[in-house]
């Protein structure tokens, strides 16, 4: 059984950097990805940034490239989402995600099967 327990969120000032991490039992080997997610108060929920299981391929978001990164440690089964250069609008209840089904860009643009509890980020001053 496929298990995702996010950390790291939180508040932080408006240009600050934040880590998320995603802990994932039960979803080892090569197939699939794993993502974050981020849903804003009255807004749908949209794909922040995923990566392959197998190749590292990645995918992100136009609204993030250039200040998130999204890396893994296989050793420790984890996720990261490095966020730099916070603004307001990144302000949102953030999921990670996953699904055996495809790589980071299928996983990025569906709905994947296993999904964490979420962690708040709030970026204001």
């Amino acid at each position: 059984q496929v298990q995702l327990v996010e950390s790291g969120g939180g508040l932080v000032q408006p240009g600050g950097s934040l880590r998320l991490s995603c802990a994932a039992s039960g979803f080892t080997g090569d197939h699939g990805a794993i993502g974050w997610f981020r849903q804003a108060p009255g807004k749908e929920r949209e794909a922040v940034a995923c990566i392959s299981s197998s190749d590292d391929m990645l995918y992100y978001a136009a609204s993030v490239t250039g200040r998130f990164t999204i890396s893994r440690d296989n050793d420790k089964n984890t996720v990261y989402l490095q966020m730099n250069s916070l603004k307001p609008e990144d302000t949102a209840v953030y999921y990670c995600a996953a699904d055996l089904r495809g790589g980071a860009g299928y996983v990025c643009n569906s709905i994947p099967d296993y999904w964490g509890q979420g962690t708040q980020v709030t970026v204001s001053s």
